[in-house]
């Protein structure tokens, strides 16, 4: 593993979801970034853990690699809208047919950095794999601040297109106030030497 090479996600906010079943057929097709060889499922209980095999033989199996985290959530999904079937105008109110329905297993990778994307070894890497999810997804938003060689990157993905993003550097509303306010330690007048 070359350490010249800086990579680093700083910032990362999910809210994607996707079923299950689509989640795997996408990590069987997928094309993994440089340094990932593949990706092991895990599932234990309601969550899943997708962590990074490293191609760098060199590296200790005890080394922890990183791994994405999701939840597993069974939802009802409709043939058609049944709201949209409620405000429809129906001759025959009495013959009311059940709509078509099935649960579906979704994984919903939801949460902050540390909570989505876990341990430092291939986290970048990790990272890309998780940016191809997101594009897989139908539904949720994948919002990140990452480094590529020195150079601030960011990434926006909403309802599986990527868009515009900027990262934006602005003073937070106590940074100002603080340094006015605080008090001189070395000007006290209420401490003598």
């Amino acid at each position: 593993m070359s350490t010249e090479d800086s990579r680093h996600v700083y910032r990362l906010h999910s809210t994607l979801e996707l079923p299950l079943e689509d989640l795997r057929d996408h990590l069987d097709e997928a094309t993994y970034p440089d340094g990932v060889t593949n990706v092991e499922l895990t599932r234990r209980n309601n969550t899943l853990i997708l962590k990074a095999v490293s191609e760098d033989e060199s590296v200790s199996k005890y080394t922890p690699a990183a791994q994405l985290k999701a939840s597993v959530t069974e939802n009802r999904v409709y043939e058609e809208d049944p709201e949209e079937r409620r405000n429809s105008f129906r001759w025959d109110e009495e013959d009311e047919e059940e709509i078509e329905s099935e649960l579906v297993e979704f994984a919903a990778f939801k949460g902050d950095r540390e909570t989505v994307l876990q341990n430092s070894l291939l986290q970048y890497e990790m990272f890309l794999v998780l940016c191809d999810i997101a594009q897989a997804a139908e539904k949720g938003t994948l919002t990140a601040i990452s480094e590529h060689d020195g150079d601030l990157e960011a990434t926006r993905i909403v309802d599986g297109e990527p868009r515009p993003a900027d990262v934006e550097v602005v003073e937070g509303p106590g940074d100002r106030k603080a340094a006015q306010t605080g008090v001189n330690w070395r000007d006290n007048k209420f401490i003598s030497d």
